[in-house]
């Protein structure tokens, strides 16, 4: 897990032309730090580059889905993000016109029922479960038989 790509002109509007987008994103990242120590965020041209400890595997997950699930970022690098090897099976959806998290639990998950392990998974970049839009990255942890 190294780059990303996402839709550049989705997503939280966090900077403007006047401010500096890498303090902007490491604020932000912050707020809701999934636990990432040492973060350090750089910013050029829509590109943002991680680097930090994270102590888990889903922590890097979800610091690069919070730094490129904001508005003018389409590529998210974080190959300076140390963390430990997944163990479990993830996937990442981008979200498109009519989802909801019980239809993409349904399709994933195999129950509508199940949204809240989705939205557990993506609490950091969605703070409320009926309110996602289309290009938004998330990451589902599929349940393996």
């Amino acid at each position: 897990m190294g780059l990303f790509d996402f839709v550049a002109n989705v997503g939280k509007k966090l900077f403007g032309k006047e401010d500096d987008p890498a303090e902007k994103i490491q604020q932000e990242i912050e707020n809701d730090n999934p636990g990432v120590a040492g973060l350090r965020v750089l910013y050029e041209e829509g590109t943002v580059t991680l680097s930090g400890r994270a102590e888990s595997a889903e922590a890097r997950e979800k610091v690069v889905l919070m730094a490129g699930n904001i508005q003018g970022v389409h590529t998210v690098r974080a190959d300076g993000v140390a963390a430990p090897e997944q163990t479990l099976k993830v996937e990442y959806y981008t979200i498109v016109e009519g989802d909801t998290l019980s239809r993409i639990a349904e399709r994933f998950l195999g129950s509508a029922a199940d949204y809240p392990v989705i939205f557990e998974a993506n609490r950091e970049v969605i703070k409320d479960p009926d309110l996602i839009y289309p290009g938004q990255k998330i990451r589902i942890p599929v349940k393996t038989e």
